[in-house]
């Protein structure tokens, strides 16, 4: 007789990853996580900005991509917004990962700028994990 699936059973892929975090991708596959995210019942949102040059370029491609609504006001604190309140405010949330894939670095988009959004999503893990919604975002450099 088979053993039904428990949820820590479905988070194997995870196992070990703090709920509300923001990491490497390191040794992670793309599809493995999205798969997870499928088989958790959370939301996958996945952006690959490699064709980024600046800040305006990287906040177009996550919006684009993540399909932010059209009055999104393009900067780091309507990117904070867009991942927190508003979807605090639709209802009760399963959980979030999410995956920034090779994240720019260059003269318009240097190691400041990456914090900067790196820190946008450690600031939405918080938020989140006050709430007892697991965040994990996981990002690489191009």
């Amino acid at each position: 007789m088979q053993t039904p699936l428990r949820s820590k059973d479905l988070e194997t892929p995870l196992r070990g990853v703090r709920t509300n975090i923001v990491q490497s991708i390191r040794a992670f596959r793309v599809q493995d996580l999205q798969d997870a995210a499928t088989s958790m019942g959370h939301h996958f949102l996945y952006a690959n900005l490699a064709h980024a040059q600046s800040k305006q370029d990287v906040l177009d491609l996550i919006a684009a991509q993540f399909t932010f609504p059209s009055h999104f006001g393009k900067n780091f604190d309507a990117l904070y917004d867009c991942m927190t309140d508003p979807l605090h405010k639709s209802g009760p949330q399963p959980g979030f990962i999410v995956v920034l894939e090779q994240i720019p670095a260059t003269g318009k988009f240097d190691k400041e700028a990456r914090e900067q959004l790196l820190d946008i999503f450690r600031d939405a893990a918080d938020y989140w994990g006050d709430r007892k919604i697991p965040f994990r975002c996981f990002y690489s450099f191009l």
